[in-house]
């Protein structure tokens, strides 16, 4: 076990605090608020040693970077903005995914990801094709 740091202490509870998988520089960002000389060396030793102790856990989405969130939450999904990429967890699960696998095939784990626009994305306004800023 790795001795607690400030440093270290700092990245646990933004990643606690935030309520979603963080990128890297997300907690970066967040834990310089707590120790000022934060460096992203430090914040990536200690991700990988939190995920060795199993205090948090990887989130992969497809074709995105890793993010990490709190291992101690229950079985949920995430919803990944198109705008501005942030990843967001989904409590709501469709429940047993058996029903839709191919005939004898038998489901063992899954993942859901969802994808759209956030609430925050969503009050914006979108560029057109034509370059014009449109409400949708």
């Amino acid at each position: 076990m790795e001795r607690s740091t400030r440093q270290r202490t700092a990245i646990r509870a933004t990643i606690e605090a935030a309520g979603r998988p963080l990128s890297p520089q997300e907690v970066l960002d967040a834990a310089k608020s707590q120790v000022p000389g934060l460096s992203q060396a430090t914040v990536y030793r200690a991700l990988k040693s939190l995920l060795d102790e199993g205090e948090i856990a990887v989130v992969t989405l497809p074709g995105d970077r890793a993010r990490y969130e709190s291992a101690r939450h229950a079985h949920h999904h995430h919803f990944q903005c198109n705008e501005c990429k942030r990843v967001f967890d989904v409590h709501d699960c469709p429940g047993d995914l058996a029903q839709i696998a191919p005939k004898g095939f038998t489901v063992e784990h899954h993942e859901l990801t969802l994808y759209g626009r956030c609430d925050e994305c969503s009050v914006k306004p979108r560029c057109s094709p034509t370059g014009m800023r449109r409400h949708v």
